[in-house]
């Protein structure tokens, strides 16, 4: 992987890891379009990269990360249902090589995103007091994007409005489960390709590329909630549905869109 991927990949994910666009499905692409052939580092990068994104919500929130015990009960329950994302491992590795995959998930969660608003009639309600059920509930939407191109940020929202909560607090608490979330997929990718590390380039690659998410992560999130209150979910539907339209079309068409 050369400075000029590292840095276009990590931008990416700034860009897109707090939006209900999937991230992760984005780097898969960003990668192909650059030609990039993964391989075990790239694999931990777009993993890792993700670390200096959920540094963005701490950054931004610090004075809720120090507010009550009641706020990290909460946010262990929604965690729970990720000890079944572990035991996926395998799979999923299989799914971050798959654009198909990708521009599948990205269609059919576009979709489901253009009538959320719909289905969820209430943007301006009070915020609730969320209780543990409300929590592990939302942590079993979070299940749901193991696959590449649901996007966690989606999936958690869209529970969030399920359990009552507003827009806002809705997408804050996915902010919040993001931390946890990612610094153990972070810390675990870590452990299981520490080999990796012995090479300073590739050092120096994650500290790059962790930087550039923080910094582009900042700036998405402060953009993110002002549109979201004011416009909600279907405009990201139909990006994706584009998206994963075109994706598809060109696959279908012959196009080598593999990154492998």
């Amino acid at each position: 992987m050369s400075w000029f991927d590292a840095i276009i990949i990590a931008i990416v994910e700034g860009l897109t890891e707090f939006l209900p666009v999937s991230s992760t499905g984005h780097m898969i692409i960003t990668e192909a379009l650059l030609g990039h052939t993964p391989d075990d580092f790239s694999k931990a990068f777009i993993v890792n990269i993700q670390f200096g994104a959920i540094l963005a919500v701490v950054v931004m929130y610090i004075r809720r990360f120090f507010q009550s015990f009641d706020f990290y009960f909460k946010l262990a329950i929604a965690c729970i249902p990720l000890v079944f994302a572990f035991l996926l491992e395998a799979l999923i590795d299989q799914m971050l090589e798959s654009v198909l995959i990708v521009a599948i998930a990205l269609f059919a969660g576009g979709i489901v995103l253009v009538f959320v608003d719909r289905w969820f009639k209430y943007p301006d309600r009070a915020e609730k007091v969320l209780s543990s059920k409300n929590a592990f509930v939302i942590g079993l939407f979070q299940i749901i994007a193991v696959i590449p191109g649901i996007s966690r940020s989606a999936a958690t929202i869209i529970g969030g409005l399920s359990q009552g909560l507003s827009r806002k607090q809705a997408a804050e608490f996915s902010f919040f489960l993001a931390v946890p979330t990612m610094l153990a997929a972070s810390a675990y990718k870590l452990y299981k390709n520490h080999e990796i590390l012995g090479s300073v380039e590739n050092l120096q690659l994650l500290a790059i590329g962790n930087l550039v998410a923080l910094v582009v992560a900042i700036i998405a999130i402060k953009g993110f909630i002002a549109f979201l209150n004011k416009y909600g979910f279907k405009l990201f539907g139909y990006y994706r549905i584009i998206l994963g339209g075109v994706l598809i079309a060109l696959i279908l068409a012959g196009y080598n869109l593999s990154v492998v």
